[in-house]
């Protein structure tokens, strides 16, 4: 059975999401989802949505066989639990392959088929910050406090 890992925050829900998983599903017979854990996401704004919701939301999609939190102290730890030959990254998420390469090198799983998928260019709104923009500029929040 060929296992394919997909990671991200998974904030706001939109087609892009949908569409990178799709994309990772397709690359072998299970597919493994890791929704980052709240602490854990430092590259952009905290997420609106809770990880146990975000988890929630993730697990009632059809397109994944098995959805779980990221750890805490240590992003290889699932990893090495499920064994995948294959990790997907979005075409927007700010991995860097060597290092990611490098870190599973150093646990004994090199040959892990590191995969980016590219952006939907079916929808516009696949972006959480889009998404968010949008509502901003659509109910002038920006301007109203409450």
């Amino acid at each position: 059975m060929k296992r394919v890992v997909a990671t991200g925050t998974f904030d706001l829900l939109h087609p892009g999401h949908i569409y990178y998983l799709e994309e990772s599903r397709k690359l072998g017979d299970e597919l493994w989802v890791i929704v980052a854990r709240d602490a854990n996401v430092r590259h952009k704004p905290r997420p609106i949505i809770s990880e146990d919701q975000r988890l929630k939301i993730m697990q009632s999609l059809r397109v994944a066989d098995h959805v779980v939190l990221g750890d805490r102290e240590d992003m290889f730890r699932p990893i090495e639990e499920i064994r995948p030959a294959v990790i997907t990254f979005g075409f927007n998420q700010h991995f860097d392959e060597q290092k990611i390469r490098g870190g599973l090198e150093e646990r004994g799983l090199a040959g892990i088929d590191l995969v980016r998928i590219g952006p939907s260019e079916e929808y516009p709104l696949c972006s959480s910050r889009r998404i968010i923009k949008e509502i901003l500029g659509r109910y002038n929040c920006e301007e109203r406090s409450g």
